[in-house]
């Protein structure tokens, strides 16, 4: 009877108001990919109930997620760390590894497919967090730094061989966000920054032909024959045409007649602006930024250092991507292959989100301490 009392108390300090954000930014994100695939026209929602099924069983993986201690996982930093190299290093493995969007990033399992990068960013930030914690009070030097860069350069080094730059950077968001959390020395952090734009340069000769060409489109965005200027090209169109109001669900020629690219993934932002209009995006980043607020108001509260560095990781996942994928969507940021959280169709991607989600309400849950 007791224990039940305190598993009751857990689940009253859990963040309702994230829980109800959640729904509404999924159930707007069902309504816009009710329209990008096309399904008023074909009567095909097959699409659609994968999403959904994919969202159930999200809320299945929150709630078994929920019922261990944080700090538990923790003590297995070492072999979740061990996993996430494993996961990144068997994709690349020919005859394995699957292809897909010019990455061999996916395992195949008939018509199911899985991008090992999604289910890595789980375990990675579970294990790194905790890395990072050992070390508190030892990121004094550049030496201590660099120490814990290295723990991470494998990943980083995996996702490029894929080759999947999108996915590095949203790891390196990660990374960023859980070593400034920990207290990093603003002078070593100014280095930091200096020595990566100085890099620039050299990592632009290092990555492939095709993403070269994303950041000279991006530099050149009036000159359609290059590589991906065309489909941003008709996502501004899209977004222009809807004006303040949009045209009606259902009713954006640019989506509804295909000249909008891969509508229901990453220019998915592009439906929201051509048939909901201004009115419609603001509505939008509003609740992700409510959503991103109330994550970030956990990290603060929460009774430990591991925890706050979870739900920091977390939260520096969701923005890097809800800040990429609209950038990219109106022509702010280069083009990469990063899907809206909740929006954008990937049963794998709306899984881990999930799963990542339930890191930060566990976090969340047990900010109080409860004797059992």
């Amino acid at each position: 009877m007791v224990k039940y009392k305190n598993s009751l108390k857990l689940l009253k300090q859990l963040d309702w108001k994230l829980i109800a954000t959640l729904l509404a930014i999924f159930t707007f994100g069902i309504v816009i990919l009710s329209s990008a695939t096309h399904a008023n026209q074909t009567g095909d929602y097959s699409r659609l109930i994968k999403q959904t099924v994919a969202f159930v069983l999200g809320l299945g993986a929150i709630m078994f997620i929920l019922l261990f201690d944080y700090n538990f996982l923790g003590q297995y930093y070492k072999e979740l760390y061990v996993a996430s190299v494993v996961l990144l290093a068997i994709v690349l493995i020919p005859g394995i590894g699957a292809i897909r969007g010019g990455a061999r990033s996916t395992l195949s399992f008939g018509p199911l497919d899985l991008q090992t990068a999604e289910v890595v960013k789980f375990t990675f930030i579970l294990s790194y967090a905790k890395i990072v914690e050992l070390k508190k009070g030892k990121m004094n030097n550049v030496k201590d730094v660099v120490r814990l860069l290295m723990y991470a350069a494998p990943i980083i080094g995996l996702l490029i061989a894929q080759p999947d730059l999108g996915t590095a950077i949203v790891f390196c968001c990660i990374i960023a966000g859980i070593i400034f959390t920990a207290g990093i020395d603003y002078k070593i952090l100014k280095k930091a920054i200096i020595v990566g734009v100085v890099a620039l340069p050299i990592v632009y000769l290092c990555i492939d032909p095709y993403q070269q060409a994303r950041i000279t489109g991006f530099l050149h965005p009036e000159d359609t024959s290059i590589q991906g200027n065309y489909q941003v090209m008709q996502s501004n169109i899209a977004i222009g045409s809807g004006g303040f109001t949009g045209k009606g669900l259902f009713k954006g020629t640019q989506n509804q007649e295909d000249f909008l690219p891969i509508q229901d993934s990453d220019f998915i932002f592009a439906v929201v602006g051509e048939e909901l209009g201004v009115i419609g995006m603001v509505v939008l980043i509003c609740l992700y930024a409510y959503f991103l607020y109330r994550m970030l108001r956990i990290s603060a509260e929460s009774k430990d250092e591991y925890g706050a560095l979870i739900a920091v990781g977390v939260t520096s996942m969701f923005a890097y991507q809800i800040i990429q994928n609209i950038g990219m969507t109106v022509s702010l940021i280069p083009v990469t292959g990063v899907t809206l959280p909740f929006i954008s169709y990937g049963g794998s991607s709306v899984l881990t989100s999930m799963a990542s989600l339930g890191l930060i309400l566990n976090v969340c849950m047990r900010r109080k301490k409860i004797n059992f």
